[in-house]
């Protein structure tokens, strides 16, 4: 394989097959190496995304949106109409909300194939042991050179556990795909359900995605395992899957850029905290980072417009969505019965603006 590349992108997720796919179609020269046989799996989410039209709504910001999340219709399992918020009694505030629950691996695979026609050349079963300079080592003892280097492996991608210092609240998170009948609904449950976090039943097509992600210094003392077991023990039907993963819940990072280093996805911190959203936020920043990467190369123009042009597209809403957070603490310091006393209709516009990265009191 060719040694030289304009830009290496480490991780073949949702953000590194978009930042290859934009960097790729304007003729930049770029490879993506990938740990896993096959990009997307194992699944390690939700799967939950809005609908197109909701997320122009959400990020009015951001251009394009048809363009970025052109999905093949076998990615999607199932639509929803509508969202609840549970508290530990069963107080429930339902809200419309029009979203999309993938078929992860599927979505995945889609994304490679974008990037692959627009020019961009995958390596899997490859893992990255070290980044020094323009180099890439991989544990198979070959090494590449690239222009630019880009970081698109998550919560422990090792371009950014090298060169970037910050720290990041990671919230762990364990879910199983089990079969059944389900309510045409997203629901997502608070309190001491999921102390920290949250848990949720996302419908799928004949089934649903039951997760659960907490933190551990509202826990207790009680850990994820017995959590998810007590959480899980009330669905019935047929487990099809386990999985757990990772979420970044700090917000994004203070800097995406370090010489010819770039970040993007969760690597970044590109979740938003109020609601852990990854997938289409990661997708938007990796559109950014290939135009630039792309701007760079063709152009000379300088990398951080990276930053600039994310912060124009996304910045409010991750300043929103921290302030949700914020919130959410108070809430998730409180014991069940207020949790419980705090959904009701008074409260119940500003508890969504909370999870929709909007500001709470209606003050920009």
């Amino acid at each position: 394989m060719e040694k030289h590349w304009d830009a290496i992108i480490i991780g073949g997720g949702p953000a590194g097959s978009t930042v290859a796919k934009y960097a790729a179609r304007e003729g930049v020269k770029v490879l993506v190496i990938d740990s896993r046989e096959k990009i997307g799996s194992p699944l390690q989410c939700g799967e939950l995304v809005p609908s197109n039209e909701q997320l122009e709504k959400l990020c009015p910001a951001v251009p394009e949106i048809e363009d970025l999340f052109n999905l093949p219709e076998e990615a999607i399992s199932r639509r929803t109409s509508s969202m609840g918020l549970v508290t530990p009694s069963g107080k429930k505030l339902v809200y419309p909300f029009q979203g999309k629950i993938l078929e992860r691996p599927i979505h995945d695979q889609a994304l490679v194939k974008l990037a692959k026609e627009a020019g961009a050349t995958f390596l899997t079963k490859s893992k990255v042991i070290d980044i020094q300079d323009n180099n890439v080592t991989l544990s198979s003892g070959d090494t590449f050179e690239g222009k630019i280097i880009v970081g698109c492996g998550g919560t422990h991608d090792p371009l950014r556990g090298k060169y970037w210092n910050d720290k990041s609240l990671n919230i762990f998170v364990k879910f199983m795909l089990i079969e059944g009948d389900f309510e045409d609904r997203v629901d997502l449950f608070f309190g001491s359900t999921a102390p920290g976090g949250y848990a949720w039943v996302i419908p799928k097509k004949n089934g649903a995605n039951v997760g659960i992600g907490i933190q551990k210094k509202f826990s207790n003392n009680t850990n994820l395992k017995e959590k998810a077991d007590k959480f899980f023990s009330q669905f019935k039907g047929k487990v099809t899957y386990r999985g757990s993963g990772a979420l970044p819940m700090s917000g994004t990072i203070k800097k995406f850029t370090k010489g010819n280093y770039m970040l993007a996805g969760d690597s970044a911190g590109m979740v938003l905290p109020s609601n852990g959203a990854g997938i289409t936020t990661a997708m938007i920043g990796g559109r950014v980072a290939g135009q630039v990467i792309a701007d760079h190369i063709n152009n000379g123009k300088s990398l951080v417009e990276y930053e600039k042009k994310w912060e124009k597209q996304m910045g409010k809403m991750m300043k929103y969505s921290k302030r949700g957070i914020k919130w959410g603490n108070i809430m998730f310091n409180s014991p069940d019965w207020l949790v419980d006393a705090s959904f009701n209709s008074l409260t119940k516009p500003f508890i969504w603006r909370a999870i929709n990265c909007r500001p709470v009191l209606g003050i920009y």
